[in-house]
């Protein structure tokens, strides 16, 4: 629940600094909550811009989670659930939910760009904070590039609907998916770049505008849609079992995890103690109310065995119900509005991910280095789009959409963990939101992701593991050394 007039953290006594010691005390060195808030913008050379408030906040959010799952991932997961596809959603909703809740405490309580990064640094100490901050590049920079890759499926239905072209499938689809290089998919990334470039309350601004967009766009294809739903494509409900709806609902996870969007942008809020639980949690329900709604149009329009390897199935969907172009190049022209939308935010948010771990000497000096004129950490945000946009041209969308999700799913674990952890070192602390019932709610929430996690292929947990070992190596060798906290001691 939210309480009012809660003066800001920084006001209380600090949590005194970890002793020094041997390897152990130096992996569980925690940052001050007081020092994380006091440093809140400051990067080399200047500092990020207070311009964001409630409305602007909670579009971030909207903007980095709404669009994917729906326009892209549905293709997916339907395979898998069957109709019962929804209630897919509905447990990836839950389990989002409840981390959404710890998302909504920390943030009020760390107003801070480092998401469940800075969480974890200010509860269980350095090495957890790179393994969660190490999740959140997965989460935030691959899905980056998942995004893109369905953007191009819904650029060559507008294409072709307007222009009667297409733009060659070696150029748009990436190896292993029948291409050579997914063009479309890295230019959305360099489109997104030079917003992001511009400035943050520029790039809030157009991202305001696309997701208007895509809402409209997605409450037409419902009306559109509806008078196509034919009661048989209902059954059978569940043709592949609860396992099935479980193994749908670990991946469409990858369309939830644009909620904690908002928790990037801490540092750019007016009042971030106020407004940053209230964006989270309002994101959330907008959007589950969204995904819901058209899935269950979806499935009732389109046999469920149809949506096999769609990547565009809602533009079919329109196509086929009302046996007109017209309708699904509409629905085409939002979609590709709102997948930019995605890739802008999300692209946001990693570069301000990134930004917080250069500071604490984590990751090198370049990726917190601000340009003077615009607030903008430049060279940071050129790097993460570079890289996004090359991985997006040459990976598969359906690798990319579950490496992101346990990448997501981990960092969630770690966030409900973290609240826990504050509640009992630091009881005394203003918060602006409380969890509900805690512990209760977080354990909950920390036994869903760990669920989902289960739920993903053995391929997928490989991928995480390597990805997890490359990080621990670059920690090792590069961040314990070079953390803040460490030469603070010498």
């Amino acid at each position: 629940m939210l309480e009012h007039g809660a003066a800001p953290p920084a006001t209380q006594q600090p949590e005194p600094d970890p002793p020094v010691g041997g390897l152990g005390a130096r992996l569980m060195r925690r940052k001050p909550v007081e020092r994380l808030v006091a440093e809140g913008g400051q990067g080399e050379g200047g500092s990020l811009r207070r311009s964001m408030g409630v409305w602007q906040l909670t579009m971030i959010s909207i903007g980095a989670t709404l669009g994917t799952g729906i326009f892209v991932v549905l293709g997916e997961a339907v395979p898998d659930a069957g109709p019962a596809v929804v209630v897919s959603f509905v447990i990836a909703g839950l389990t989002a939910l409840f981390s959404a809740l710890s998302y909504a405490e920390l943030a009020g309580t760390i107003p801070v760009s480092g998401s469940s990064y800075s969480y974890a640094y200010a509860t269980m100490g350095e090495l957890i904070a790179w393994i969660c901050g190490w999740c959140l590049i997965l989460e935030y920079g691959v899905s980056v590039a998942a995004v893109a890759v369905g953007w191009g499926e819904y650029l060559n239905e507008l294409l072709d609907g307007t222009l009667g072209i297409t733009i060659p499938d070696a150029l748009a689809a990436p190896p292993g998916d029948g291409g050579i290089f997914n063009l479309p998919a890295l230019l959305v990334v360099l489109l997104a770049m030079a917003f992001l470039l511009g400035g943050a309350k520029e790039s809030a601004r157009a991202n305001a505008i696309m997701v208007g967009v895509k809402i409209a766009a997605l409450i037409l294809f419902c009306a559109v849609a509806f008078t196509g739903i034919r009661a048989g494509n209902y059954t059978p409900f569940m043709p592949l079992g609860m396992a099935g709806v479980s193994a749908a609902g670990a991946t469409l996870f990858f369309s939830y995890i644009g909620f904690d969007a908002a928790s990037t942008a801490g540092e750019e809020a007016k009042n971030p103690q106020r407004d940053l639980p209230r964006a989270i949690m309002l994101s959330l329900i907008i959007v589950t109310a969204l995904y819901c709604l058209v899935a269950a149009v979806a499935v009732g329009a389109l046999p469920w065995k149809k949506f096999s390897g769609s990547e565009a199935a809602l533009a079919s969907i329109m196509k086929d119900v009302t046996g007109q172009n017209f309708w699904a190049v509409l629905l085409a022209a939002g979609a590709v509005i709102a997948i930019a939308s995605v890739v802008l935010t999300v692209l946001y948010g990693q570069t301000r991910i990134l930004f917080a771990m250069s500071r604490d000497g984590l990751v090198p000096k370049v990726f917190s280095t601000v340009h003077a004129r615009t607030g903008v950490p430049r060279a940071n945000t050129v790097i993460v789009s570079l890289f996004c946009g090359v991985l997006a041209a040459a990976i598969p969308l359906g690798q990319l959409a579950d490496a992101t999700s346990i990448g997501t799913l981990f960092a969630f674990a770690l966030v409900n963990i973290a609240v826990i952890v504050l509640r009992r070192t630091r009881p005394d602390m203003p918060r602006t939101f409380r969890v509900p019932l805690s512990p209760l709610f977080p354990v909950v929430g920390f036994v869903l992701c760990l669920w989902m996690m289960g739920s993903l292929q053995f391929v997928t947990w490989v991928v995480f593991g390597v990805w997890m070992a490359v990080g621990l190596v670059l920690y090792f060798g590069y961040g314990m050394r070079r953390s803040r906290l460490a030469t603070a001691e010498k």
